[in-house]
């Protein structure tokens, strides 16, 4: 009986002491990680996302940008931090639902060593040239590739980054193998693109929408069935017969697995009040995002997400990774 008392003392005290942690979290700066440089659409979208999180809950969130291997050095980081709600994740669809396609030996499992906050934002990809591309259609593009695979390179942010996972989808729908050529985030790849290095790339609207509108870089689709507002003359892939080639990543908030209940429910509240803000909401939307409606905000929502999308792509990824 002794025994069993000690027991259940040390369960109370160890509930006591989290729900006092939480009551009083943060009580100091929390780390947001980014796991991709400075100036990409990853960056942006958490950067918004700490300032969310800095005026509702009163602390400094500092942003700390740990790219390397698609997102994935900067994800097992975050999954191997103390569980107490001072390191946060910034992730997205790579970093937490289908980086096992890539990195066998991942280091952290996508489903069981995170717990999800809430979806942030999803951007349509978009397939975008250099200037002087001898295509100005998805149909010309198609047609070249073909007959040119071999001499294309594709800019990406890493294996498993969106921007990898985009053109890879691109790339297995048109039945190519082009020459993938790594970099650290999206911002050096679109440089990359503009001193003529690479042929194309596939990343979300708003990681090359400033280049588009200038004339420096050629838009050709949207990965998407409706076209983005931010650019509505750039037709979609569902209208230029290749709808295959579908791909809106999802920007989220994790943190590591354990962490106590109510500082998630503290994060995803804070989350969710400040997604819901008009200005929040038009500065995502001038990005390019698609807006995430209240009942896809939570931690169960984004749950399902990550189960979801790793089911349909899973598969498709690994068959075109296959040597």
């Amino acid at each position: 009986m002794t025994r069993r008392w000690m027991a259940a003392a040390v369960v109370l005290m160890m509930a006591g002491m989290n729900g006092a942690q939480a009551q009083d979290y943060p009580a100091r700066p929390v780390t947001m990680i980014i796991p991709f440089a400075a100036g990409g659409p990853a960056d942006i979208t958490g950067r918004i996302v700490a300032d969310i999180f800095s005026r509702y809950l009163g602390q400094q969130f500092v942003v700390e940008n740990v790219g390397g291997a698609g997102g994935t050095i900067g994800a097992l980081r975050a999954a191997r931090a103390a569980p107490d709600g001072y390191t946060i994740l910034s992730g997205h669809m790579g970093t937490n639902a289908l980086a096992a396609a890539f990195y066998p030996d991942l280091g952290y499992d996508v489903q069981k060593d995170f717990e999800p906050i809430g979806l942030t934002a999803e951007y349509p990809e978009l397939l975008v040239v250099r200037k002087d591309f001898p295509a100005n259609t998805l149909g010309e593009f198609v047609t070249y590739a073909k007959a040119n695979a071999g001499k294309l390179n594709v800019g990406h942010a890493g294996v498993g980054s969106v921007s990898y996972i985009g053109c890879l989808l691109l790339d297995a729908a048109i039945g190519i193998k082009p020459t993938m050529v790594p970099f650290t985030g999206t911002a050096p790849v679109l440089n990359a693109m503009l001193s003529g290095e690479i042929d194309y790339e596939c990343d979300p609207v708003l990681g090359t929408l400033a280049q588009v509108r200038a004339g420096s870089v050629k838009a050709l689709a949207i990965a998407a069935s409706k076209r983005s507002p931010m650019l509505p003359d750039v037709p979609t892939s569902h209208e230029q017969g290749l709808g295959e080639f579908d791909c809106a990543p999802f920007y989220a908030v994790f943190v590591p697995k354990g962490t106590p209940k109510p500082i998630i429910d503290k994060l995803a509240e804070a989350l969710n009040k400040g997604l819901g803000e008009d200005a929040v909401q038009k500065r995502l939307a001038d990005l390019g995002a698609e807006l995430v409606e209240p009942d896809r905000r939570g931690p169960k929502a984004l749950a399902d997400l990550v189960r979801s999308e790793a089911a349909r792509l899973m598969p498709i990824l690994k068959a075109a990774t296959e040597k």
